[in-house]
């Protein structure tokens, strides 16, 4: 068999594949003659218009993996009014819902750029755009629960390591000082009841906590404020065990403005 022969059914699976990926219903980028397109953000397919909750992941995974759309008005609104930018929060559903149960936390240059489900890779691909772009002073980085969650997928801890290291690094490289935050506790995730969290986030938490110490970034320990002795969320802190209540964020909120207050010095 040759080379090419062997190669034909390999191909033929990549392009299937790849149809697949173009024929998302509603898919605005259907059409485009290229992959690479010129309006980075047009209209996303509805959940609960037409191709329903599978056609739309399906589509967020294929056309905007990083959600990099999600801030990019709000980014090109800060950048417009030149309002200095001290600490940008990058993370998960975590830091996503904490400006709704903690507004006045965010205010005078503190930005909350977190997104619901959110895997350290997908928090990567939008680094720049999200964080550095911003030129803040400082970025509040908490991520590792929905890796652990698997929620794109199987990763070792030292690949969810590596791209929390790679925006550690990034930041440092543009001027930006680093908070590193531990990954909150949980017993159990609702979404993903098959994995056991407890172990690997206290791996991921100790790596943490180690990694900015050689490092000389700021470690904040939310895990120790919020943990029972068995590595859950303590009562009433969480509303499903993973995501904090405005009692956890209560929690939570000296720890975060004594980190910000200790990297910025101020």
């Amino acid at each position: 068999m040759t080379r090419t022969a062997w190669m034909l059914p390999f191909l033929a699976v990549l392009a299937s594949a790849a149809q697949a990926q173009t024929n998302v219903p509603g898919d605005p980028y259907a059409s485009d003659p290229v992959g690479i397109v010129t309006d980075p953000c047009p209209q996303h397919p509805n959940p609960t218009d037409g191709p329903g909750w599978e056609a739309w992941k399906l589509h967020m995974l294929t056309r905007d993996f990083a959600q990099a759309c999600r801030y990019a008005a709000a980014n090109q609104a800060l950048a417009n009014s030149r309002a200095p930018v001290r600490v940008v929060f990058m993370g998960d559903s975590i830091t996503d819902n904490w400006i709704h149960s903690d507004a006045a936390l965010f205010s005078e240059g503190v930005v909350d750029r977190g997104i619901s489900g959110q895997t350290t890779p997908q928090m990567l691909a939008r680094f720049r755009a999200d964080v550095i772009a911003l030129k803040p002073k400082a970025v509040h980085i908490m991520a590792g629960t929905n890796d652990v969650a698997g929620n794109t997928g199987a990763a070792t801890i030292e690949t969810v390591e590596g791209n929390i290291m790679t925006m550690a690094e990034l930041a440092r490289a543009h001027g930006i000082k680093v908070i590193l935050a531990s990954v909150p506790p949980a017993a159990a995730f609702p979404w993903s009841p098959s994995k056991q969290p407890v172990p690997q986030i206290a791996a991921l938490n100790s790596w943490l906590r180690g990694y900015a110490k050689a490092e000389g970034f700021t470690y904040v320990d939310y895990f120790a404020a919020l943990a029972t002795p068995e590595g859950a969320m303590k009562p009433g802190l969480a509303s499903d065990g993973v995501h904090p209540t405005a009692q956890g964020y209560a929690v939570m909120r000296p720890l975060a403005l004594a980190a910000i207050a200790k990297t910025l010095g101020k």
